[in-house]
């Protein structure tokens, strides 16, 4: 049977962290005069938000695998350079940005592909200029297999299509735009789907795309919808994990938690009982992501 959800997620700890250069010019949420301020300081309060967070999931009955990360990769504390399946499938994506490319660590691809029978590895579109960033690209309903892609510079329409055939999923893509014009960077900074419910900036979807995406996830799930402003709060980089006692949890950071309504939240309440939620300030302001851009699912094989 499959599970939209895992109890065991994967986390990379930083060695370094600064506002990524490299990645400026299609992700907007990062803020752009970093390298200005305190690298040292910058670092050490992402570390600390890291561990906390890490040990946030832990105390709630997350299985939680780390790795550390290398020096020259500022980003690798959002490891969305892989997923696992529950076919079996481990797969690698081609990166846009030449220091996220340097994230794929072989020690830790090793170990994946020992655990998982379908090694795909599609890095080699990177020379030919086409990208799609794991789960960060497409945001799955693994229960009715359907996937969702947000196109941008980081997410090529020919490989969602690809990645769609080979997984036996019915892809929804469409296009959006940015408080500043430009396409969100990433599907899942903009929704993410659980068990019932699900969470959507529809205002960021494109005007020919929007009632699209909102009926395809509405026939599905319980969608609670976010405005712009709570776009920028992070309140669509989400993710549904399973806890202590085969509970359900929701996690975010503390700052999509404080912007939520009470009718949001309400709505949320109603499918978890616990949503958990930590600072991560540092890792967003610098970052431009969030919660669920640091946690990979390890979905156990059920092929």
């Amino acid at each position: 049977m499959r599970s939209q959800s895992t109890r065991h997620i994967f986390m990379i700890e930083p060695a370094c962290f600064y506002a990524n250069p490299e990645t400026m010019d299609t992700n907007v949420y990062q803020v752009k005069d970093g390298a200005q301020e305190n690298p040292e300081a910058i670092f050490k309060s992402a570390l600390r938000e890291f561990r906390a967070f890490r040990d946030e999931l832990i105390g709630q009955g997350v299985i939680v695998t780390t790795a550390l990360g290398y020096e020259a990769c500022p980003d690798m504390v959002f490891p969305n350079w892989m997923s696992t399946h529950q076919d079996g499938q481990f797969f690698l994506y081609p990166m846009r940005n030449t220091n996220r490319r340097a994230e794929r660590a072989p020690e830790v691809i090793e170990a994946f592909k020992a655990a998982y029978p379908d090694f795909i590895d599609w890095s080699d579109f990177e020379a030919r200029e086409m990208f799609l960033e794991s789960t960060a690209s497409i945001v799955s309903d693994h229960v009715n297999k359907v996937g969702y892609s947000g196109l941008s510079a980081r997410t090529n329409r020919e490989l969602v299509e690809k990645w769609g055939a080979l997984m036996g999923y019915e892809m929804e893509i469409f296009e959006t735009r940015s408080h500043q014009g430009l396409p969100v960077y990433h599907t899942d900074f903009l929704m993410y789907i659980g068990s019932a419910m699900a969470g959507l900036c529809s205002p960021c979807i494109e005007d020919k795309d929007r009632a699209r995406v909102l009926e395809r996830l509405s026939a599905s799930h319980d969608v609670v919808e976010f405005t712009m402003e709570q776009l920028q709060a992070n309140c669509g980089n989400a993710l549904e994990v399973i806890g202590t006692g085969a509970e359900k949890m929701l996690v975010m950071s503390d700052a999509a938690f404080g912007a939520l309504s009470p009718a949001q939240l309400k709505a949320m309440q109603a499918h978890y009982k616990t949503i958990i939620h930590s600072d991560l300030k540092t890792l967003e302001r610098y970052g431009g992501g969030s919660a669920r851009c640091m946690l990979m699912e390890i979905f156990p094989s059920v092929s």
